[in-house]
């Protein structure tokens, strides 16, 4: 962000001494090549990069930018949740004799994804004393609807089979670690 700054005071933008005259104004008949100004043309072929981004330009009629992020090397590393759906719900989290940590999510949430390394870390660091699982609320609707969820990513903790906490949205792993300390 500093480099464009940078580059962006850089510029300069020539300009005339002195208006000698004020041109006509602009009317129909006037072609798009004689209203531009042969002084400035922008900054085009400039490009700005950023570690781990990588761009795609597109041609149809225009450009089109897409932009990738390249996973981070401790994706690798990371737990899989193991997931939890209608047939699952009752042995794996209602009856459970230790806290449960429920997030519900859905593929297509981006805030989901954020999050998700977040709670790998939070399995890791309370193994054995809190189980952790996922809920796809796309494919397990009715769990969802049974706890009122109404927005994802949205973090639930179970204790002795009743709901005790909800967390709602993707936030810092501190104000999570904060809601499981009460139950452990």
């Amino acid at each position: 962000m500093a480099a464009a700054a940078t580059l962006l005071e850089s510029l300069s933008i020539p300009r005339s001494s002195s208006v000698t005259s004020i041109p006509p104004p602009i009317s129909a008949s006037y072609r798009k090549s004689e209203l531009r100004s042969p002084q400035y043309r922008g900054v085009g072929g400039i490009g700005i990069k950023s570690p781990g981004l990588r761009s795609r330009t597109a041609r149809r009629g225009a450009a089109r930018i897409v932009c990738e992020r390249n996973p981070p090397p401790e994706a690798a590393a990371a737990i899989d949740l193991p997931s939890v759906n209608e047939s699952t719900w009752q042995s794996l989290v209602l009856e459970s004799d230790i806290p449960v940590l429920v997030e519900f999510w859905a593929p297509w949430c981006g805030p989901c994804r954020m999050i998700i390394p977040v709670i790998d870390e939070l399995a890791k660091q309370y193994a054995g004393k809190l189980k952790c699982f996922k809920v796809n609320t796309d494919e397990s609707p009715s769990i969802a609807t049974k706890y009122g969820i109404r927005s994802i990513p949205t973090v639930m903790i179970f204790k002795n089979g009743e709901k005790k906490d909800a967390v709602i949205g993707a936030v810092p792993k501190s104000t999570l670690t904060n809601s499981i300390e009460k139950f452990l």
